[in-house]
């Protein structure tokens, strides 16, 4: 059955800095827990208990130091070989850790959400009561975390993003429905946020996409204007697989697609972002593919086309009305990954498309932890066919918690010596994952790093943020769905 990750840790005593299962976004069927996972999940047991023992500290309070994410990371290389660079002193020694920590990185997450929690979350678990206590510092007239909270809806978003990460800005994104009033983040709500979270900091931090479904027909023409001139949208995202109006739809639909690009362009917006793979049952598995992009991308040159989730098919997907579950996306060939291998064969026998591009939203998280290898034969296969520069980071998050757990990752990733032997892929050099992290972002959406960054510096959120770090209090928590081995059939989730 399916379960919120934070319900299990609400009743853990040490959640994992890095994740001991794939938690879903509410768009593909979580796979149980591996025998690797597992694996990793008692070896860090181990080391953390050495660890915390010898530094006069209790696991909980350990496992969300620097130092816990260290013995993470050792664990994770006990179980899969060296995939991470960090070495055992980090785990014993919190100076040693923070010493290799990056000063000066610019984090541009192209994806992040709101996830809701009930209200007894707060009240009765500690974590719940560190985001109310955060979230009165924000709301200082506020006379009770509770009364702070109900001003402040977007509490996990900001603490989450801003308070428990290195994340700099962001854009707020959402799912499309046939109609706003039974959409959980409508585009005036994500505007709403965005205007929210940069008016508490005193500086731009976050940016907001529109929502755009051109099989409701014409009259989503007027809306697409009205998102623009008036909410002001900084991009659009949208999902073929969604079959509103009763229709799926196809990024290389002359009568239905090419309309909106046209109106588009005129509106002034190039960067399109697309939903293709995670395909869960509710969606259009064909649509969820990657192979409308080839002909759209060849016809529209000067609108990019931004896949989000890299088209990976992902682990534990169920095929719709065949019931076959897919655990393992590495059938045969190493090198092959279901649905982002079919993108990098478009891109391969197309070398003059140069407006398409990766984001890594939920397949990072995913691979990183269930599989680092795979990992880095993504990145080493887009880096090669693609290049570093036409890649975005995402994380997906607040579904998978803070995204400081995948930075960390990301940060500490190595290519293993015998994938850039054998297939020729790159070193992650500390330019190429500076490009991923946030440069290649800013290009696209015109943003100023140098000019953002120097006003964030002393923005209200990096001083509450800096206060917040002399106690760090992550919660190690994810807040997207989880399967749980009881017998039972999957079943979608209220809001998928």
């Amino acid at each position: 059955m399916w379960i919120r990750q934070c319900e299990l840790d609400a009743n853990n005593p040490a959640p994992a800095p890095i994740p001991t299962r794939i938690v879903s976004n509410e768009e593909f069927v979580p796979p149980p827990q591996s025998a690797q996972q597992l694996a990793y999940a008692a070896r860090l047991d181990e080391i953390s208990e050495r660890s915390a023992r010898r530094l006069g500290m209790d696991r909980r309070s350990f496992l969300r130091s620097g130092s816990g994410m260290a013995a993470a990371l050792l664990a994770l290389n006990d179980v899969f070989g060296r995939c991470y660079d960090v070495e055992a002193e980090e785990a014993e020694n919190p100076q040693a850790f923070a010493e290799r920590w990056p000063k000066e990185q610019f984090i541009f997450d192209v994806q992040t959400h709101h996830v809701d929690v009930a209200q007894q979350w707060y009240d009765t678990t500690p974590d719940g009561k560190v985001v109310s206590s955060f979230f009165t510092q924000l709301r200082p007239g506020a006379k009770t975390g509770k009364e702070a909270l109900d001003q402040l809806n977007r509490a996990h978003y900001v603490k989450e993003v801003f308070g428990d990460s290195d994340t700099v800005m962001s854009i707020i994104s959402g799912v499309p429905t046939r109609s706003w009033d039974k959409n959980p983040l409508p585009p005036d709500q994500m505007v709403a946020t965005r205007a929210f979270v940069n008016e508490i900091a005193g500086s731009r931090r976050v940016l907001s996409h529109g929502l755009l479904r051109p099989n409701l027909g014409k009259s989503e023409l007027e809306e697409m204007e009205r998102q623009v001139k008036d909410l002001k949208i900084d991009a659009w995202k949208m999902y073929t697989g969604a079959e509103l109006g009763e229709n799926s739809w196809s990024l290389a639909d002359e009568k239905v697609a090419y309309p909106f690009w046209e109106k588009t362009r005129a509106l002034g917006i190039k960067n399109l972002c697309v939903h293709k793979g995670l395909p869960l049952g509710v969606f259009n598995e064909k649509a969820c593919r990657p192979d409308d992009l080839e002909r759209a991308a060849l016809d529209w040159p000067d609108l990019n086309f931004i896949v989000y989730h890299s088209a990976f098919r992902g682990f534990g997907w169920i095929g719709k009305g065949t019931g076959e579950r897919v655990t393992d996306p590495i059938q045969n060939d190493p090198q092959e990954l279901a649905w982002t291998s079919d993108l990098l064969r478009i891109l391969k026998r197309n070398p003059g498309i140069k407006n398409i591009y990766f984001e890594l939203g939920s397949t990072f998280n995913m691979t990183s932890a269930f599989n680092p290898e795979t990992c880095m034969h993504m990145l080493g296969q887009m880096i090669q066919v693609a290049g570093a520069d036409h890649i975005l980071w995402g994380t997906d998050s607040i579904w998978n918690g803070s995204p400081q757990s995948q930075i960390e990752r990301f940060r500490r990733m190595t290519m293993k010596e015998s994938l850039m032997e054998k297939y020729g892929y790159s070193a992650l050099t500390p330019e190429i994952k500076n490009q991923i992290f946030g440069l290649n972002a800013a290009r696209l959406l015109g943003v100023d790093v140098q000019a953002e960054v120097k006003k964030i510096k002393t923005d209200k959120l990096s001083q509450i943020r800096h206060e917040f770090r002399k106690n760090p209090q992550g919660s190690n928590t994810q807040y997207g769905w989880v399967w749980v081995e009881d017998g039972q059939q999957p079943s979608v989730p209220v809001g998928a």
